[in-house]
């Protein structure tokens, strides 16, 4: 280097690992309030069952803790069931549909009281918030390739990338407008009535035979 030269300036990439949040993003960030609006339709009698399951959980344990608990507990589930179904054509074991079932509804009673912990333990956080929904872009994914496998979608290329995509292109939607008008809205129908949907493909799939896809376009 010749002499009185500047050292020079590190990479974009290097300088996005050592700071990856602006200081005006973090300011954001810790200006964010969690803001919600919309009630769906299972919402109200599930809510009398997360009240009751929140009082078995110690005050020490922490919300990221139950969130990453329940993402764990689906990923595990959902890789079991792709180990027998890698194609999403073959039948796996009706114990594995099973597994699933109960992975996803462990998952969706940690995940509708991470939030409450929180709020209990008066620790929440626009970080907390932005990891639970992290965590549940992930569970978007499994979720979609766990119900594929199930009904053996993959029979038909074509669904099986349209549903998996909708999926999680819907997903991407709702935290855009959230983004947007920075209050997070629920339907009628929504990722409760979803997930409990899917939680009876599952049992269902434990009956085996004829795909249940096939039974619907046959």
């Amino acid at each position: 280097m010749a002499a009185g030269a500047g050292a020079r300036p590190a990479p974009r990439w290097q300088r996005a690992l050592g700071e990856p949040l602006s200081a005006a993003q973090l300011r954001r960030l810790e200006e964010h309030r969690y803001s919600a609006a919309g009630v769906s339709v299972l919402e109200p009698p599930l809510q009398l069952y997360w009240t009751w399951l929140l009082r078995w959980v110690p005050l020490w344990v922490a919300p990221n803790s139950i969130t990453l608990l329940g993402l764990v507990i689906t990923l595990l589930t959902t890789l079991v069931l792709i180990a027998y179904g890698p194609t999403a054509t073959e039948e796996a074991p009706h114990w594995t549909y099973l597994l699933c079932a109960l992975g996803l509804f462990i998952y969706q009673s940690l995940d509708a009281i991470d939030g409450k912990q929180a709020r209990r333990t008066n620790s929440c956080s626009p970080l907390g918030e932005l990891f639970d929904h992290g965590c549940d872009s992930l569970s978007t994914v499994l979720m979609a390739v766990g119900a594929s496998v199930a009904v053996r979608l993959g029979t038909h290329p074509d669904w099986l990338f349209f549903c998996s995509f909708i999926g999680m292109f819907l997903f991407y939607c709702a935290h855009w407008q959230t983004y947007v008008s920075g209050v997070l809205r629920f339907g009628k129908v929504d990722v409760t009535e979803i997930q409990v949907a899917l939680i009876i493909v599952f049992v269902l799939s434990t009956f085996g035979g004829a795909t249940m896809w096939d039974y619907t376009f046959s």
